[in-house]
């Protein structure tokens, strides 16, 4: 009796292990594996120079907002997050692109947004409603900057 219980149980994990991953929410596919995205987003390296203004303006990721980098020539960086000055030490490119791209699927409680995720999120404006707050290309120039944030 028990011998059939555990063969009827097979079949079904077997569907469920063979199922697709959950959707992830975010403006364009992208692979997660782990605690990474590890294709490039848009399919090209970012830039540098780009990411760093990416980085410290107030009309895109303002970063320095809760971030700071140690040396970084920015009027204002906060402390509210981690110090970001040596993250390409810490970090692989693919693991800052989910972190900036949808850092909730890790750390469901923290208070950074998710930059490239478009369902799931509360208190959107209706204009911004299903896009994400930052483009492909610009997660792409952060992951390029803070890649090259080494000691």
């Amino acid at each position: 009796m028990i011998r059939g219980l555990v063969m009827a149980c097979v079949p079904i994990s077997f569907v469920a292990a063979c199922s697709p991953a959950p959707e992830t929410h975010l403006a364009s596919p992208a692979q997660i594996e782990g605690d990474a995205i590890t294709a490039s987003l848009t399919g090209e390296p970012g830039d540098t120079e780009r990411g760093l203004v990416v980085f410290t303006s107030r009309d895109q990721g303002h970063c320095v907002l809760c971030h700071m980098v140690d040396g970084l020539d920015a009027e204002f960086q906060g402390n509210a997050g981690p110090n970001l000055t040596v993250l390409g030490d810490r970090l692989t490119p693919a693991q800052i692109r989910l972190r900036i791209a949808d850092a909730q699927s890790i750390w469901p409680e923290t208070v950074m947004p998710s930059y490239y995720r478009v369902d799931g999120l509360n208190q959107v404006a209706p204009e911004y409603e299903g896009k994400p707050a930052l483009s492909a290309a610009q997660i792409e120039d952060l992951v390029a900057y803070l890649s090259s944030l080494k000691g």
